[in-house]
């Protein structure tokens, strides 16, 4: 303001001089501050804007020669002036070419010359031009200021940031005060302070980020000693060793001064966008149809008005169910907090927050959240509001924090933040793409890791998992792997995670630089690098899940970092990895006397005595490994448990819901048709099998797991049928019904639809994989009973299923079978003869 008030004194001389002695004259005539001159926000190297505002053309033709001489002496005296000369018409006309132009005269402020023609452009032409062209001139600023965002990747993380032009820069506080401004001239025909009609909320920070902002950016341009506003890592240092911005003026580590720069940023960028967002019209009947939709989206805590939340009791509440209820109303639908929203969630957030973290049952509303097509949009609310440290405290210390080594772009809170819109991204992909299994020569690689994301048995622990990784970076411990673990730890604690997602979650966590580790420093067309990748993932589905996460991960560190070729290599590596699972698990069995399974030795103090401890080994001798790993040591205990029963129950039984699936286990001895019978009971109850596995030790006991969905919500809307349900299975498997009387009339052809594309039926069998079984692969359309007739089949041919990896990619099912018979592998007329039989069988079952 000092600076403007020293040019105002030369301007004012030099306009007498050269135009006329008296400051208030002559009439025909005013000049007019414009733009951060007119605002009185006048930087060492900014730009002078004048305006020459003239009655007519014979008075601009009449001053021209003064006005260029005042100019030119400006120019003489080292300022950099911009000047144009206008007519009060000329200032109450859009001017669709020059849009800055008429932005600028919302700065207007008068220097010299006629008072009245001054009073004109304030009171009469400016008016005029917003009450006519308000839609255009706020669409056409917010058209602006979209291309500046996207200029710059529309996020105020920048390694170097333009203090200006970025988003969260100087520009977006000039926006909001412009559209403020254009608000106040339109309802009260004046001009108030610009801030005053800012949301509350928003206010405070948003003056206090312009403090922070003006005061760098002069440092800029005394440095630089030129108008360039790109705060460089060099002037980084400088700013926060000289404590700019800051009262005390003291030194500060410059990441702790770049975090704070980055929180007036984003409370900035905020600000600009809440103002685009109220001032932005509904333009068409179209939108009105969408927003009369939005509404019906309504409950009984919220009500929903032009696609934004509204509380329906604005009181304070202590109920931290409602708190995060209303971003599963975003998460669930894409919906705006409104006003109202955002100043009730400040109003409790004192209250609750104090109860959220605590709160036992955050994880059922959470994991909801994480799942919903709008997922990053809630947390991302949630984050601005302080909702998401609230319910997780072991996030405040990534807010803003910035890592400085020219890689990563964002700070480690907004980097976290783009890995899950990463996820989203590509659940969206394959909502877009449906169930199609794209060609690798015609998706890409992001349609082939959408495939894979939508056959995640649990995507939200991703999701948690990703919101996790990186907080040990704002964590004192040497290994920022270590922090995350501990953070993890106390996480997983207070949501009551079961031991299993626990397991999930830390392997992930511990190992999420692991991909990446072994691309850059082993060959991974080298068959022991796959072989020494796959014995550390251990299981298919964790191969999956850290194959997202490490896309997702790399491709939110900077939009460079994921180049087509590390690209490719990654899934090259998920390829042959989830290639070697598949085709060896039954080469790797368990060995108790050999030890070195730390496994069983957690699920042996798990054991109710130390007589059952002994007999452990005599139930998990023989298991594939894979057994173990895809099983928490409790669950193992508890098969153990069940596997002691035997003798009194032949059968034993478990089943589970697990979401949108239920989980069957079963454990007796082998016999013929086992695997059928099993199969043949879920489809008489009309299950749609997902996946299944099947696994036997040295003892001959069959542990088979199948998990499936009920398609006609039996088991959901009649309880008392779950308790039938286990019997028929028992019953079949220890021959009291018959299987062909259950199945008659059961299966209900029409459960599934005919594939949206054809899927040939394919039969390849595998002798190299392994040395002792052959394995086959079965490739077609799902439908009803399917897997039934393909063990049933089977058995008629006297194929033993040593193990069975069964898998449901929308329509399309994978099936491979470990198969034996009269004890070794499968001859060349024996595969010939179980090909045709299923070609044959299942070609009659075609839908």
């Amino acid at each position: 303001m000092a600076r403007a008030d020293l040019v105002d004194t030369i301007v004012a001389q030099l306009y007498q001089k050269f135009i006329s002695p008296e400051l208030n004259a002559p009439q025909g005539l005013c000049l007019v501050a414009l733009g951060g001159y007119g605002r009185r926000e006048l930087f060492p190297h900014s730009d002078i804007d004048l305006l020459f505002l003239v009655a007519d053309r014979w008075a601009e033709t009449s001053h021209r020669e003064a006005i260029a001489a005042m100019v030119r002496t400006l120019w003489d005296l080292g300022l950099r002036v911009g000047q144009s000369t206008r007519t009060l018409s000329d200032c109450s006309q859009l001017h669709r070419d020059n849009l800055e132009f008429n932005i600028s005269l919302l700065d207007c402020r008068h220097l010299a010359g006629s008072p009245e023609l001054s009073r004109r452009l304030h009171d009469e032409a400016i008016p005029h031009l917003v009450g006519r062209d308000r839609q255009d001139l706020v669409r056409n600023l917010a058209d602006m200021t979209e291309q500046r965002h996207a200029k710059y990747g529309n996020t105020v993380f920048h390694l170097e940031p333009n203090l200006k032009e970025a988003p969260g820069g100087l520009r977006d506080y000039h926006v909001a005060c412009w559209l403020a401004r254009i608000a106040e001239i339109e309802t009260k025909g004046g001009s108030a302070v610009p801030e005053e009609s800012w949301p509350p909320a928003l206010r405070a920070a948003g003056n206090s980020a312009f403090t922070f902002l003006a005061a760098t950016r002069c440092l800029l341009h005394y440095r630089y000693e030129r108008d360039d506003n790109l705060l460089t890592y060099e002037m980084q240092d400088e700013a926060a060793g000289s404590g700019i911005g800051f009262d005390s003026g003291q030194p500060l580590p410059t990441t702790d001064w770049m975090r704070t720069y980055f929180r007036h940023a984003r409370a900035v960028f905020q600000l600009a966008d809440r103002m685009m967002e109220e001032a932005l019209p509904a333009t068409s009947s179209l939108y009105g149809l969408f927003q009369e939709w939005r509404a019906r989206l309504s409950n009984a805590d919220f009500a929903v008005l032009r696609g934004r939340i509204y509380p329906r009791q604005p009181a304070i509440v202590d109920d931290p169910a409602l708190l995060v209820g209303l971003f599963e109303l975003v998460a669930r639908h894409g919906l705006e907090l409104s006003r109202e929203a955002e100043r009730w969630v400040e109003e409790c957030l004192p209250i609750v927050g104090a109860k959220a973290a605590s709160y036992s049952g955050l994880w059922p509303i959470f994991r909801r959240i994480l799942t919903l097509p709008h997922a990053v949009e809630a947390l991302r609310a949630m984050h601005r509001s302080g909702v998401l440290v609230a319910l997780f405290p072991e996030l405040a210390v990534i807010d803003c924090l910035v890592i400085r080594d020219f890689y990563h772009r964002y700070t480690v809170d907004e980097h976290t933040l783009t890995t899950l819109q990463n996820l989203q991204s590509l659940a969206a992909l394959r909502r877009a793409t449906g169930s199609i299994r794209p060609r690798k020569e015609a998706g890409g690689w992001e349609p082939r890791l959408a495939e894979i994301h939508s056959e995640l048995e649990q995507p939200e622990l991703l999701s948690l998992c990703l919101l996790l990784h990186d907080v040990g970076k704002g964590l004192p411990a040497e290994d920022h792997v270590e922090g995350s673990l501990n953070a993890e730890a106390a996480v997983s604690e207070r949501l009551g995670l079961n031991a299993g997602e626990r397991e999930t979650l830390r392997f992930l966590i511990a190992n999420h630089l692991e991909m990446s580790a072994t691309l850059l420093r082993r060959d991974i067309f080298d068959p022991d690098t796959i072989r020494t990748f796959a014995e550390k993932v251990g299981t298919a589905e964790r191969l999956k899940l850290l194959t997202l996460l490490t896309y997702a991960d790399i491709k939110a560190v900077n939009p460079e970092a994921l180049t087509p070729w590390k690209a490719e290599m990654r899934w090259q590596l998920y390829a042959q990895t989830s290639n070697y699972l598949t085709r060896t698990i039954d080469e790797s069995r368990v060995h108790v006397s050999e030890g070195g399974l730390a496994k069983v030795e957690e699920v042996r103090r798990l054991v109710s005595t130390s007589a059952a401890a002994e007999s452990l080994g005599g139930f998990l001798e023989g298991f594939p490994k894979r057994y173990l790993e895809t099983h928490s040591p409790e669950e193992v205990a508890e098969h153990f448990a069940q596997w002691c029963q035997l003798v009194a129950n032949p059968v034993q039984v478990t089943l589970r819901a697990r979401g949108r699936y239920f989980e069957l286990t079963v454990l007796t001895a082998d016999r013929p048709f086992l695997f059928a019978s099993l199969t043949g009971t879920l489809a008489a109850w009309g299950m749609n099998i997902l996946k299944a596995d099947a696994f036997a030790n040295r003892a001959g006991t069959v542990l088979d797991t199948f998990r499936f969905v009920d398609l006609h919500r039996t088991l959901e809307l009649n309880p008392t049928e779950v308790d039938r349900f286990k019997a028929s299975v028992v019953d079949i498997l220890t021959g009291k019904v018959d299987l062909a009387t259950l199945m008659s009339g059961r299966v209900n052809g029409q459960a599934l639809g005919r594939p949206k594309v054809p899927i040939p039926t394919q039969v390849r069998f595998d002798d190299t994989s392994s040395s002792h079984t052959t394995l086959l692969e079965l490739i077609t359309h799902d439908r009803p009973g399917l897997l039934y007739h393909v063990s049933s089949v089977l058995a008629s041919l006297e194929c033993n299923i040593e193990v069975a990896l069964i898998d449901t990619e929308g329509q399309k099912v994978i099936d491979v079978f470990y198969l034996t018979s009269a004890g070794g592998k499968l001859g060349g007329e024996k595969q010939e003869q179980v090909q045709g039989a299923l070609l044959e069988k299942l070609s009659g079952d075609a839908v």
